[in-house]
């Protein structure tokens, strides 16, 4: 598919851009880069397990996922994971914690950071299937359905890994490398500065 500045209208060349090829203008220095959607998702801990909703939408259609959604450009992520919940599953959450940050990549559209948070359900609040979803339901932990996302499974095994306590997860051996999905930084941690009272 052809992709056009937006300067001035021209049809963008594939470029070498600091290692990359990218799509660039021939005319101005319009280039096309390829930024991330950002994305909020909650695990909802409710008693006997977590909220998930079943998909009236496509992609993954009848299949069980987190309540989330993308961020919008003016919306804090936080407050897109609460607005997302109550689209989605119609009740106000209370976000207790941040799981992590993902980078989720995808083949056929741009990839996604996605941020994963802890909450729960406001006082009060009943969750009810919104517009984009079939059903809602509470699943115990280690008995999840079919998943719409990989990203969602892998948010929930997170999840999971940090309600297990530091001592039950048994000590790191020296020299152990770090779990493949997490990347080490490569820059040197820089010391933090000590507080003077």
């Amino acid at each position: 598919m052809a992709h056009y500045c937006v300067r001035c209208g021209s049809q963008l060349e594939t470029r070498h851009f600091e290692g990359r090829q990218l799509e660039a203008c021939p005319n101005d220095d319009f280039v096309l880069w390829r930024d991330p959607k950002v994305a909020s998702a909650v695990v909802v801990e409710t008693d006997g397990g977590v909220l998930l909703g079943r998909r009236a939408i496509d992609p993954g259609y009848g299949l069980w996922c987190l309540p989330g959604g993308f961020v919008n450009d003016d919306e804090h992520p936080a407050d897109a994971a609460v607005r997302e919940c109550m689209e989605e599953i119609s009740a106000a959450v209370e976000l207790t914690s941040l799981i992590g940050v993902y980078h989720i990549a995808k083949t056929d559209a741009p990839s996604m950071v996605g941020i994963a948070y802890r909450g729960r359900l406001a006082d009060g609040a009943t969750p009810r299937p919104g517009s984009e979803m079939l059903e809602v339901g509470v699943f115990p932990i280690d008995a999840l359905p079919p998943l719409a996302f990989p990203s969602h499974r892998h948010v929930l095994d997170e999840f999971i890994k940090s309600r297990v306590p530091v001592e039950a997860s048994g000590p790191r051996r020296a020299g152990a490398r770090a779990p493949r999905e997490k990347r080490p930084s490569r820059a040197p941690a820089q010391p933090r500065p000590r507080s003077t009272r």
